[in-house]
C-alpha cells in the first residue's frame, strides 16, 4: 500500500486554487453561466472524456490502469445526452474542440502511447471532481440556465451513485484503489506532476472561453466578479471544493 491518494490531493492543492481563481470559474461560482460558453465547454469535455475512457479501456490489462477503470464513472454517454440537448440531434456535426481542448485531448493520447500509467492522474482529477464539487456546479447550472429536470447536466449525474452517501463511499473505494496500485516513489511523483498538468490543461480551456463570458455579461460586470481571488477550498477544507468541472476529491 502507498499513500498515493493523499499525495495526489496534497500535491495538487495549489493547482486547484489556481483553477478556482480563473475568471471563468469565478463567474461560474457566482451563478454567471452563459449558454454559449457553457455548451462549448460541454463539447470540450465530451472530447476529453471520450478519449480518456477509450484509452483507459484500451489499457485495461495494464497493472496500474486496469484497477482504476470503474463502470460507475463513465461520463461519455451522459455528455452525449447533454450535447443532444444543447446542440440538437445533429450535435456530432456541430461541435468542435477548442484549441485548448484539443491540446488536452492530445496530452491524453500522448501519455496513453508512451506511459499509460499516467492516465490514472487524468482520471483522478476528472472523476473525483465530478463526484465532489461538481455536484454543486450542477445546481448552479440548472438554476442559471433554467434547465428542465432531466436535461443538460448529465456530466454530474451518476445513476450508479444516486445519493450523497453512495458518492462518499465510492470516493473512499477509489482512494483505496489508488493506494493499492503497484507504483514506486518515482511513479508517484510522476502521477502528481501529471495531475498538476491536467489542472493546467483544464485552466487553459477556461481561459479560452473567458472572452465569450465577458462578451455576454459586459466588461463592467465581468471585472467586478473577477477582481478578487478566492481562498483555496482544498487548502482550508479536507475535501476539494466547488471547482470540479476539473477538480478532485
Amino acid at each position: 500500500m502507498t499513500d498515493l491518494a493523499q499525495r495526489l490531493r496534497e500535491g495538487t492543492q495549489a493547482s486547484h486554487t489556481l483553477s478556482e481563481n480563473t475568471a471563468f470559474m469565478k463567474c461560474f461560482l457566482k451563478g454567471v453561466v452563459e449558454l454559449e460558453p457553457f455548451r462549448k465547454l460541454t463539447a470540450d469535455l465530451y472530447f476529453l472524456y471520450n478519449t480518456l475512457e477509450a484509452e483507459m479501456a484500451r489499457h485495461q490489462a495494464h497493472p496500474v490502469v486496469g484497477p482504476m477503470v470503474f463502470a460507475e464513472l463513465l461520463r461519455t454517454p451522459a455528455l452525449e445526452s447533454d450535447l443532444a440537448y444543447y446542440y440538437g440531434d445533429r450535435w456530432q456535426h456541430d461541435i468542435t474542440a477548442t484549441p485548448a481542448g484539443q491540446r488536452y485531448v492530445n496530452r491524453i493520447l500522448e501519455v496513453s502511447a508512451t506511459n499509460p500509467a499516467l492516465l490514472v492522474a487524468h482520471a483522478y482529477v476528472r472523476y473525483m471532481g465530478d463526484l465532489s464539487g461538481g455536484q454543486g456546479l450542477r445546481h448552479i447550472v440548472r438554476s442559471a440556465l433554467n434547465l428542465p429536470p432531466d436535461k443538460g447536466t448529465g456530466l454530474h449525474e451518476f445513476d450508479a451513485l444516486p445519493t450523497v452517501e453512495a458518492k462518499r463511499d465510492f470516493k473512499l473505494k477509489y482512494r483505496e484503489a489508488l493506494n493499492a496500485l503497484p507504483v514506486d516513489e518515482a511513479q508517484i511523483q510522476q502521477l502528481v506532476e501529471e495531475a498538476n498538468l491536467a489542472f493546467a490543461l483544464n485552466r487553459n480551456v477556461f481561459h479560452e472561453l473567458e472572452p465569450d463570458v465577458r462578451a455576454a455579461v459586459g466588461d463592467h460586470v465581468f471585472d467586478l466578479i473577477t477582481r478578487q481571488d478566492r481562498p483555496g477550498s482544498t487548502e482550508s477544507h479536507p475535501h476539494h471544493g466547488m471547482v470540479a468541472l476539473m477538480a478532485t476529491e
